[in-house]
């Protein structure tokens, strides 16, 4: 689910029929081409039969079946896919194979930049929630998507110490971690090495002196085992990870803006669902879904073993966002 590199790592669990499906289907449709994208000036779509999106990772599994409960209370049928495979749900996707899948704001804009421009593209995201959007949405639409409203949920990189560190040492940012002169082992991915949202960038933007990239992986149980017993100091892990607690973690705040705005969107085929119903159902979510909301359900999945539909209907019962 994260990434240590501004790209979201997907896990390999998919659904075998489903990828055999759209590799046939994503060969001999991927959508208008982009010289002519005659259905991007077509009037949004409305289709009353919707098919959501999962990557296959628990929050991606929370998020598809919020939207598909609120669509079916909106009046569609509605059916979910599994595709753990970015490389194969987006042209499914631009093809209508696929109509809904929630996304990363500036995840999703670079990996559309680095596929119409070139892997060695600059990237567009920004840790600016407007400049981000605005990019996305200027790659997305040559392509029949588009891309609503984000809410208030982000799913960051995020860098967390032990409670005990963070107290002793007086630390409640990544700012005053650097100012503090302190060596720190971090444990990471491996490619935190290099990456300019790891191990550069904190060195870069804050001052912080890694001496060491512990590769352990991104928010692994190994990788906060590790900062929980003093090997390591920091960890690389996201902002709606609901395990920190368990191993006496706290989150140290991003005060400088380091992380991009990956913030929770949906992103539909226009042809399809670009229409005023499917917004004003997805929209609802963006009034009452925060951050410390995603990671409790997260939790729930992950911990307690709870189904994503259970949870997610739950959730939305509680928040009054179902008429059912």
């Amino acid at each position: 689910m994260t990434r240590a590199t501004g790209a979201r790592h997907w896990p390999a669990r998919t659904v075998l029929p489903v990828l055999l499906v759209l590799l046939v289907l994503t060969g001999c449709a991927t959508g208008p081409s982009l010289e002519d994208r005659g259905s991007v000036t077509a009037p949004p779509g409305d289709s009353r039969r919707l098919t959501i999106g999962s990557a296959g990772f628990t929050e991606s599994d929370l998020l598809a079946q919020m939207y598909a409960l609120l669509l079916s209370d909106a009046g569609y049928e509605t059916s979910l896919i599994t595709v753990a495979n970015r490389e194969l749900y987006e042209p499914a996707l631009e093809s209508g194979q696929i109509d809904v899948v929630p996304e990363y704001a500036a995840t999703f804009a670079d990996w559309l930049n680095a596929k119409s421009r070139g892997a060695d593209a600059p990237p567009v995201g920004s840790p600016d929630l407007d400049t981000t959007m605005r990019a996305l949405r200027g790659l997305a639409a040559p392509r029949g998507l588009t891309v609503l409203d984000p809410g208030r949920a982000v799913d960051q990189n995020a860098f967390a110490v032990s409670g005990s560190y963070a107290r002793r040492h007086g630390l409640k940012t990544l700012g005053d971690l650097g100012d503090s002169g302190l060596e720190v082992r971090l444990a990471a991915g491996d490619e935190c090495v290099e990456r300019p949202y790891c191990a550069p960038g904190l060195r870069e933007t804050y001052g912080i002196d890694i001496t060491a990239v512990d590769p352990k992986g991104v928010g692994t149980t190994q990788a906060k085992r590790a900062v929980q017993n003093g090997e390591d100091q920091l960890v690389l892990t996201t902002t709606t990870d609901a395990t920190l607690d368990a191993f006496g973690l706290v989150l140290l705040a991003d005060d400088k803006k380091l992380q991009n705005a990956d913030y929770i969107v949906p992103v539909v085929n226009r042809a399809r669902a670009g229409g005023k119903g499917v917004t004003k159902a997805l929209d609802k979510l963006n009034a009452v879904l925060t951050t410390a909301d995603l990671a409790d359900l997260n939790q729930q999945v992950d911990s307690w073993r709870r189904l994503p539909e259970d949870v997610a209907r739950s959730y939305l019962r509680d928040k009054g966002l179902l008429k059912g």
